[in-house]
């Protein structure tokens, strides 16, 4: 299956080895994996605080990019609830692309749980907002996690309490933030995990800032990076750019990559 990559700009400008572990797991699925060069933000940060007309021509270009495929992943269910939900609020043209969260994907597309992952640690994940409430994921991250040999997965407490990231929310409401993340901190201390799993890169940068602070050894890593682990180098690997259909090469792999 000819899948498509939508890296988002947070990965692409931070966290890039989570791009390359998304193009890994899927091309160790047996799947060719896509990049548009043209591809930029889908605009949520733009529709969220505000600024519509702007968010509204950003989701036009993604469009314009995307349409032409059938599938597209995102390792980000923020940005994929954005597209699936903000966009046909923005312009009704644009209700129907087939942007995809990473776990969905596996399990309602590719009809997979078990993708033959190996990762040796005690690890809690963390629900993120928009994959709670805007995409419904459920349980569809735990039992890919349950899948993954070796990994010791513990229940977090409260899980569903957001962990007072919310883009902007956090700049704007420091306080109220920090006293959120500091109550979500505690609870993933008590499961006694030295890995915290999420979605989103966005909340577990938040998360993992907080955990290092206080030095207390947790890591914070997204779940297409556990998936990919022990998986090995794909022969021939490297995804394929649709416009010149020649391998990308990746940048250095953030410190904390597992």
């Amino acid at each position: 299956m000819r899948i498509a990559v939508f890296v988002t700009c947070w990965g692409d400008a931070l966290f890039p080895a989570t791009g390359r572990a998304l193009v890994r797991l899927l091309e160790h699925l047996g799947h060719e994996v896509t990049f548009e060069p043209a591809q930029t933000c889908c605009g949520q940060m733009h529709w969220t605080t505000g600024y519509h007309p702007e968010a509204t021509a950003l989701a036009r270009r993604f469009a314009e990019v995307f349409r032409s495929h059938e599938l597209v992943v995102t390792p980000s269910a923020s940005c994929a609830a954005t597209v699936r939900t903000a966009y046909p609020r923005m312009d009704p043209e644009l209700a129907g692309l087939r942007v995809y969260e990473l776990s969905e994907l596996l399990v309602d597309v590719l009809g997979v749980t078990d993708v033959g992952a190996s990762y040796p640690h005690r690890v809690t994940y963390q629900p993120t907002c928009h994959s709670l409430r805007a995409l419904g994921l459920g349980d569809r991250p735990l039992r890919l996690l349950r899948a993954v040999r070796g990994l010791d997965l513990a229940e977090l407490p409260e899980a569903g309490e957001c962990c007072g990231f919310g883009g902007a929310f956090s700049m704007k409401n420091s306080d109220t933030s920090v006293a959120m993340v500091a109550d979500k901190i505690a609870r993933i201390h008590e499961t006694g995990a030295d890995v915290v799993c999420a979605t989103d890169d966005s909340c577990l940068t938040h998360l993992g800032g907080a955990l290092s602070r206080l030095r207390s050894g947790v890591r914070a890593v997204h779940l297409a990076e556990i998936l990919a682990s022990g998986l090995g180098a794909v022969e021939g690997g490297g995804v394929r750019s649709a416009r010149s259909g020649s391998p990308l090469e990746g940048r250095a792999p953030r410190s904390d990559a597992p």
